[in-house]
């Protein structure tokens, strides 16, 4: 009997030993497999993904830099200058971050590529502080415009490559994780035969967790970013889950076409604008297109400085929005160029009214951007951007109304220059003023 009961006893044991093994072996590999997956989707969004949002950020800087330098060289507008100075800092600091990045033959070709362009936009930033224009044509023709081409084409098979390294790590992440799945429930359904009450619970929890994360990787993989790993508590598991969610979250945002917004008054941008009036043209949507410019605004600045410059920047921004919500509609787009420069896109029959407000409004608003005795004087003393003293009135405003249906075949060239060319007509008449070119008389 008790050779009976110790043989009973032996087999309870072992039976008992194998299940333990076999689930702690179940335990131990997934959770190290689960490890390496971990530091492997840190790696992906913490450097790839990182390296690929920076080299889009680049060829939307370089895009704006052009654009911007082609109408500056085309319109000569001083308020042009401070809008390419910023997006020149900006495209300084990510270069700056470009640098903290792990070295690669890549990244060191693109950092010689982008030290080139630098030099040039640089010699073409003395020639623009001396008017020195003819010169900064020819280098702009010969230098920049070539180099920031270059650079672009780069940049572009550089994100191509940094996409395929993406997908190809997602690809590996899911094969890592159906390869964990397979063998977890290999062991973990093997120590479920060999009966262990105990281990039942842990090899569910196991299954569920291993089951949900390989379904995410497979979404992610398939391009839908939405969607979240239902996985609790403060385990490797749930960290995971933590990780999937923060890479789906940041491939929705590089998969979006972002508005590039204006930090200042949270307004779009030039590339918002540009690829609004695009859509309408190809769409052949007649619309208005109002170009917003500040008069006196500079030496405002200069007398109250860059905060109170600033505020009236975001203020204007706000009117313009109010003025647009209330009296336009839900297509109609405000957008900032930079400086105090602004755009309203809206439909031909709105845009000579909408000018109308905002100018009264614009009126109501403007003394209390100043101190009481500029109020009552009307004006102040400063100087001009030639350094001459004299007498400035209160900001006014100017605003170039052009319908897209004056043109046979609309551009954003075409209109880009007639808003110059009314501009500079509007800003040496007195006080606020709008003008409206409409559809030419046959």
């Amino acid at each position: 009997m008790f050779k009976l009961f110790s043989t009973i006893t032996k087999k309870v044991i072992i039976g008992y030993l194998v299940v333990v093994i076999f689930s702690l072996f179940a335990i131990g590999f997934a959770l190290s497999r689960l490890h390496q997956q971990t530091s492997d989707t840190e790696n992906l969004v913490n450097v790839d993904f990182r390296t690929f949002e920076l080299v889009r950020d680049l060829q939307q800087n370089l895009l704006a830099q052009e654009n911007i330098e082609k109408q500056l060289l085309i319109l000569r507008d001083p308020a042009l200058t401070e809008l390419r100075h910023n997006r020149n800092n900006e495209f300084i600091r990510y270069t700056l971050t470009l640098n903290r990045l792990p070295v690669s033959d890549q990244l060191r070709k693109l950092t010689k590529l982008v030290e080139s362009y630098r030099q040039a936009d640089n010699q073409l930033t003395e020639f623009l502080f001396w008017d020195d224009w003819s010169q900064a044509q020819q280098l702009s023709n010969e230098k920049t415009v070539p180099l920031r081409g270059h650079l672009l084409n780069y940049l572009a098979e550089f994100r191509q490559q940094q996409q395929q390294k993406i997908n190809t790590g997602l690809a590996r992440l899911s094969q890592h994780t159906n390869d964990t799945f397979q063998m977890t429930a290999f062991l973990s359904l093997l120590g479920i035969c060999l009966s262990a009450p105990v281990s039942i619970a842990v090899i569910l929890s196991i299954h569920r967790s291993v089951k949900e994360l390989k379904k995410a990787t497979q979404r992610i993989s398939a391009g839908r970013f939405d969607h979240y790993p239902e996985i609790s508590g403060n385990d490797e598991f749930a960290q995971l889950a933590n990780d999937f969610a923060r890479m789906g979250e940041k491939l929705s945002e590089l998969e979006q076409l972002h508005l590039d917004t204006n930090p200042l008054t949270l307004l779009p941008g030039n590339l918002a604008i540009e690829r609004e009036i695009e859509t309408r043209i190809s769409k052949k949507e007649p619309f208005s297109h109002l170009y917003i410019d500040l008069d006196n605004f500079k030496v405002y600045g200069d007398r109250y400085g860059y905060k109170a410059g600033s505020d009236v920047l975001t203020r204007v921004g706000e009117l313009l929005k109010q003025v647009v919500g209330e009296y336009g509609c839900s297509q109609d787009l405000v957008g900032h160029i930079g400086g105090d420069d602004y755009v309203v896109l809206s439909s031909l029959d709105s845009g000579e009214f909408l000018a109308q407000k905002i100018i009264a409004g614009f009126t109501e608003l403007v003394p209390s951007f100043y101190n009481a005795e500029d109020r009552a004087a009307g004006s102040f003393i400063g100087e001009d951007r030639y350094g001459v003293v004299r007498t400035f009135s209160l900001m006014t405003i100017s605003i170039a109304v052009i319908a897209s249906d004056r043109y046979d075949y609309p551009s954003r060239l075409a209109i880009s220059q007639d808003c110059a060319r009314v501009k500079e007509y509007l800003k040496i008449q007195e006080g606020s003023n709008y003008m409206l070119e409409g559809k030419k008389e046959l």
